[in-house]
Order: C-alpha cells, then structure tokens, then sequence
C-alpha cells in the first residue's frame, strides 16, 4: 500500500514503533526523530520487513519518481537511517543492502 494513501497512525515491527504522523521512531525505549522522507522509507521497509524493498520502489513511494538514473539521494537517507537506528552504522544488522536489488529491512 502507498504510503501516501496509508490511514494508519503507527507501524510496528518486533520492539520498534514508529508513529507516522510525529516520524517518531521509539526502539529499545529511545525515541528516535525522523525527517519526512525517513519516515516514508521506514514504512516501506516495516511494512516489507524480512523482503527486499526494490530502490525503483522505493524511489517511486518516498520521491514519487520513476527515475533511476542518480539514486544517490536515496543512499544517503538510508545512511543517515542506519545513523540513527543501528548500533554500528557500518556495520548495519538491521536495514541491509541487497546489491542490485533495493533495501530490507531485518529484525
């Protein structure tokens, strides 16, 4: 389901809640501040959880495009996620890389 048509409040995934319309993101009893285009990918990525999230996808959800030329940006919103909600960013155990793929998310 689109993001933008989503008429629920929260997703939650095992110990993670986020509440869509604050983009808080609450795990292991910390709360987590999103910025919007953050929140959209971590409701792609817990409602997809234990799948691979394609990048056109979710290029096409979060920055309503189809172009797949330059998808840095996406890169760096998964990176600066992986800041956020990883114990190691470089070492990421929750959002994987999935090499020509896309993202999934693991819990």
């Amino acid at each position: 389901m689109p993001y933008q048509n989503s008429s629920k409040k929260t997703v939650q995934v095992d110990g993670m809640v986020l509440d869509i319309k604050k983009s808080i993101l609450k795990r292991n009893g910390d709360e987590i501040h999103l910025t919007p285009k953050e929140t959209k990918l971590m409701v792609l990525l817990m409602e997809n959880v234990g799948q691979v999230v394609s990048r056109s996808e979710l290029m096409q959800e979060v920055w309503n495009t189809e172009y797949l030329g330059d998808t840095r940006t996406l890169d760096v919103h998964i990176c600066w996620l992986r800041q956020k909600i990883e114990e190691n960013p470089r070492i990421p155990e929750l959002i994987l890389t999935r090499r020509g793929q896309g993202y999934e998310l693991r819990i």
